[in-house]
């Protein structure tokens, strides 16, 4: 009987986020992502022994995370997060209400009440930190500064740990010495992370891959021309052609494994996916033997679609005497973790999953063949949206596998012991992205990046192979090449251009330029001017203006007139991402208003594609005073139809709401049957679903709001 095959690859990674010049840590999110993540991830599965994973570990992460263990971490978010509230000072409180409410809203923040609290405080006099610090007080402070990082705790330490418990159990009033227990855990969790992994590995309960050493697009180092054959037309910047780098972060990352994890990797996920030939045949020289990036690139490959029955196998690319073992992931099923199930609730995900898996393998399974069912995706940055970071969905998941007589969850290398591969000559040059560079290349912010590191590699090489490199020490040479290898990672980039966004975009910015500034110096010259301004420009964030007068549009899916939405709020959402990134958006813009008797939403939507909108339900909640209401509208090729409606309230039949869609998607609601006053608040959300699984919602977190009364009354 056919078998399936389950490999789960998690990609653990964070940017270099030390600078060398002054030891100290830009950002905190290696640290706070070990507190939960890094160690969790790995632990979880002492829980179940059945169930045997890839984890692909970045060197560059790990060194972070072993200074943080060694406590030589200089950090200052740590310091101000353990500084006695009563003496910081006016800086140092700005910094701490600018940075410390960066955390998940709805799943990391709320889940604390205090913290929530304040958060809500936060929200309401942001504008004003002086005055907000006052209301807080040096006990609000304090509290701050304590669940701030407890956020983070891995369940582990929730449920198990008594200090971490009794800590999380008090809530509030916390006091100086609960700020220093919090510091020693953190440490001493830290300190969990690698040894951790070597014990599992050690066990073989887990295979340990790599990637290169700072998280660089090795095709793009190779030679960043090769961008032009997936994407044909971009602008690209000079070309940038040094294999010899992408060699020396391939040999560091597999040299830091055998010296720091005692195991010699076997595979790779290069970074983000990125492959082509080049890549290939340097892996391969330097005995890598497994690599893994997207069936994207698969399909491109084979110039075709690649279905379930084409991703879910091995494939062997031989080239001029080598070979490479390839796996390509299945995008679907990793995304469907990555941005989906965090909407749902946890064991219904998991349920979901595995049919998923199943309904995949069967395909396989009637061409009379073993599946390999491929998931690969980050391993951190998505469970800050899951409920209680996702334990109880994976608990959930993992059992149900370790159940399944059919289903083996195994290592890539088992995989490939035990499924016959395919052949291929070449492999199509792209990420795991579209099957291209674009969000590395191409892009005025992202060519000027490439402009200044070739810039900058040019002049180690012109200074150090001249008779005034002589005078240079040894140090001062490692230090200025170290500054480039840093500088080559993909991270800078990710957040440049209009892909991606981060409320520290301008600390990721500084961070590039300061490790070009320091090769120049290690080098004994001066930096460049431009390397004093901004690459980054001001991002366009998302659109959101109240109505400014009633209005009375015709409800029938199309613009009948310029003027019928004239005067009505709209929220265009922001559709850059952040560190995930998710599927294209479906949703353009919101309209809504009213006349005094009734609300109208709309809903513009890209139809650009076919099928786009097919099997799409739009789901409209609507909170009043005493009511919430859900409407449930599906669309299709013949218009919208009303689905289902729900609710609480005092009201007892709820209204039938017209609606239509063929250009946009227009909907009435009376307002008294949903227990809403024409002079109270109103809030809305709109969610787009397909298959009973959540896509977007607009806005992503919390509700729009506005008061449908008299234009009189507006303010």
């Amino acid at each position: 009987m056919a078998h399936t095959y389950l490999v789960f690859v998690w990609h653990m990674h964070q940017p270099f986020y030390k600078d060398l010049a002054t030891g100290e840590y830009q950002l905190p999110w290696t640290r706070l992502h070990a507190l939960k993540d890094y160690y969790g991830m790995a632990a979880i599965l002492d829980e179940f022994p059945k169930i045997r994973q890839t984890f692909n570990l970045v060197p560059s992460m790990l060194v972070q995370i072993e200074e943080y263990a060694e406590g030589r971490a200089a950090d200052p978010f740590l310091r101000l997060a353990l500084k006695p509230a009563e003496e910081l000072t006016g800086p140092e409180t700005e910094f701490i209400l600018k940075y410390f409410f960066q955390a998940n809203p709805g799943r990391v923040i709320r889940r604390y009440p205090r913290y929530s609290e304040l958060y809500e405080m936060w929200r309401a006099g942001h504008a004003n930190p002086a005055g907000l610090a006052r209301r807080m007080g040096a006990a609000g402070l304090r509290d701050l500064q304590v669940l701030s990082q407890l956020a983070w705790f891995d369940e582990i330490f929730l449920e198990n740990d008594p200090e971490v418990r009794a800590l999380a159990a008090k809530g509030r009033d916390y006091s100086l010495e609960d700020q220093r227990l919090i510091g020693r855990k953190e440490q001493e969790i830290c300190g969990l992370v690698i040894p951790t992994y070597k014990r599992l590995a050690a066990a073989r309960r887990i295979e340990l891959s790599v990637t290169p050493f700072y998280h660089p697009i090795l095709p793009l180092l190779c030679d960043s021309n090769i961008a032009s054959v997936s994407q044909p037309g971009a602008p690209l910047p000079r070309r940038f052609r040094y294999p010899e780098d992408a060699r020396v972060q391939i040999e560091t990352a597999l040299g830091y494994a055998r010296r720091k994890l005692g195991v010699q990797p076997a595979g790779m996920w290069p970074s983000e996916g990125s492959v082509s030939d080049e890549v290939l045949a340097l892996a391969a020289d330097l005995g890598v033997r497994w690599m893994a990036t997207d069936n994207g690139v698969l399909g491109a490959t084979v110039g075709r679609l690649a279905g379930v029955s084409e991703t879910c196998r091995p494939y062997l690319w031989r080239r001029d005497g080598r070979e490479m073992q390839l796996i390509f992931r299945d995008h679907f099923l990793s995304d469907l973790i990555g941005f989906v199930y965090s909407r749902m609730e946890p064991a219904a995900a998991a349920h979901h999953f595995l049919d998923r898996i199943r309904e995949n393998a069967r395909v396989v399974h009637r061409e009379g063949r073993d599946a390999l069912i491929p998931v690969i995706l980050d391993g951190e940055n998505a469970w800050e949206y899951y409920e209680r970071s996702g334990r109880p969905f994976l608990k959930t998941l993992y059992q149900l596998i370790s159940q399944d007589p059919g289903i083996s969850a195994v290592t890539v290398s088992e995989a490939l012991e035990k499924l016959p591969a395919a052949e291929i000559p070449r492999i199509h040059p792209g990420s795991w992205i579209n099957a291209n560079f674009e969000v590395w290349i191409g892009h005025e912010e992202d060519n000027t990046a490439w402009e200044y590191l070739l810039e900058a590699r040019e002049t180690y090489e012109r200074v150090t192979q001249s008779p005034e490199g002589a005078a240079l020490s040894e140090e001062q040479k490692r230090l200025a090449f170290q500054e480039l290898l840093i500088a080559e990672g993909s991270d800078w980039c990710w957040w440049y251009g209009p892909h991606h966004h981060t409320e520290n975009r301008a600390e990721f910015d500084q961070l590039f330029r300061s490790h070009l500034a320091q090769c120049y110096r290690a080098l004994g010259k001066t930096p460049p001017a431009a390397l004093s301004r901004p690459i980054a420009h001001v991002p366009a964030e998302a659109f959101h203006q109240v109505p400014c007068g009633f209005i009375e549009p015709t409800i029938d899916g199309e613009v009948s007139s310029y003027f019928e939405w004239l005067g009505s709020g709209v929220y265009r959402p922001d559709h850059r991402q952040g560190a995930m990134h998710g599927r294209s958006a479906l949703l353009h813009e919101l309209r809504f208003g009213s006349d005094g008797s009734r609300l109208f939403v709309r809903a513009d939507m890209e139809q650009s594609s076919p099928g786009a909108l097919t099997g799409l339900e739009l789901r409209l909640a609507v909170r009043a005073a005493n009511a919430e209401t859900e409407f449930r509208f599906t669309l299709g090729s013949g218009g919208a139809c009303l689905a289902s409606m729900s609710g609480r309230g005092a009201r007892h039949a709820l209204p039938q709401p017209a609606c239509a869609h063929l250009r946009i998607f227009e909907c009435a609601i009376d307002l008294a049957g949903i227990d809403a006053s024409p002079a109270a608040p109103l809030q809305i959300q709109v969610s787009l679903w397909r298959e009973g699984l959540p896509l977007e919602a607009a806005p992503p977190h919390g509700w729009i709001e506005f008061v449908p009364g008299e234009p009189a009354e507006w303010e």
